[in-house]
């Protein structure tokens, strides 16, 4: 069932419209909600959305409680491609938990966040920028590690990195649900403006993974969930441009990748030299590579989470 949580009028007799479809089935209680769509320019959860809808509805026998699905939190920004909130200049998740007093934006954030309340797990799926390639991973505040980090290992992806508090913006949705007791889990993969069919078919199975952990899907294992890599504490290597130039390489996300080893190449095309080579610190798992090849000096290049010697023997993975 479709269902308008948000319906705002427009300056040219239009209106700004949010709404979700709401999947139930069973005796069964939970309600798991699917969101994606805040930043007009990832695109990655709209596949999710339509698989794991199409999904549930051709075997509707199989859900037992309640999946509501969002795909467009900022409807504006996915039509125009726009990363923020077109014309308020916005980012839209940096105004959570809103103000139902304030601009039309913030209203929104306000009946967003309200709207999910008191569910019992949030999906909070985002692609990277136009900039970087992130490897399917979850992000979590460290204040809610214990209670998140259990649920991020059933998604199905490479990898769970678990900021410092203070690297974790308030404004955020997925900390203003979880500051509610309302758990969140938020999503980073691919890249802006793009679908990775693989990644989206991987995250698919995790969320019916999860569902079935907890009870709200009865159907049976498609494929066994990866065991994620879990980032702790102060492991991870940011790798910045030593000049301003443009990036050659040939590296992906989601690779072990030694000490010393070559990432890429910073190149000048109008003299034909390198300027500099990227050079992997440390041994450990990349997962963030650059993907807009023109870059300035500073401009991040990589990051690679850093093995210790326990995790040498088994490329990180939680065993």
């Amino acid at each position: 069932m479709i269902k308008t949580i948000i319906s705002s009028e427009l300056p040219i007799g239009e209106q700004f419209l949010v709404r979700k479809n709401v999947l139930s089935n069973g005796n069964g209680g939970k309600r798991i909600c699917v969101v994606t769509g805040t930043h007009g320019d990832e695109l990655e959860g709209q596949m999710v959305c339509y698989e794991v809808s199409r999904i549930i509805q051709e075997n509707i026998e199989l859900l037992d409680g309640t999946v509501e699905i969002y795909p467009a939190l900022n409807p504006l920004g996915i039509d125009s491609l726009q990363r923020g909130f077109p014309n308020f200049d916005l980012d839209m998740n940096r105004i959570f938990p809103g103000n139902p007093k304030g601009t039309m934006v913030e209203q929104a954030a306000y009946r967003i966040t309200e709207d999910l309340k008191g569910a019992d797990m949030v999906i909070d799926i985002h692609s990277s920028n136009l900039y970087l390639r992130e490897c399917p991973q979850v992000r979590i505040n460290v204040m809610h590690e214990d209670w998140l980090v259990p649920y991020a290992k059933m998604l199905n992806v490479d990898f769970i990195w678990v900021h410092d508090a203070a690297t974790v913006l308030e404004a955020t949705l997925a900390y203003s649900l979880n500051s509610t007791g309302t758990p969140c889990l938020v999503v980073e993969l691919g890249v802006g403006q793009r679908i990775n069919d693989r990644m989206c078919a991987n995250l698919t199975n995790g969320v019916f993974n999860l569902l079935r952990n907890m009870g709200v899907w009865k159907g049976v294992e498609d494929a066994l969930p990866s065991k994620p890599i879990v980032c702790k504490g102060d492991k991870v290597d940011f790798l910045n441009a030593a000049n301003s130039g443009v990036f050659l390489t040939e590296q992906k996300t989601g690779t072990v990748v030694e000490k010393g080893q070559k990432i890429g190449a910073i190149v000048d095309p109008l003299s034909g030299t390198v300027l500099s080579e990227v050079i992997s610190p440390c041994l450990g798992y990349l997962f963030t590579i650059r993907a807009y090849p023109i870059v300035y000096e500073g401009s991040l290049m990589a990051r690679i989470y850093k093995f210790d010697e326990k995790e040498k023997s088994t490329g990180g993975r939680d065993l």
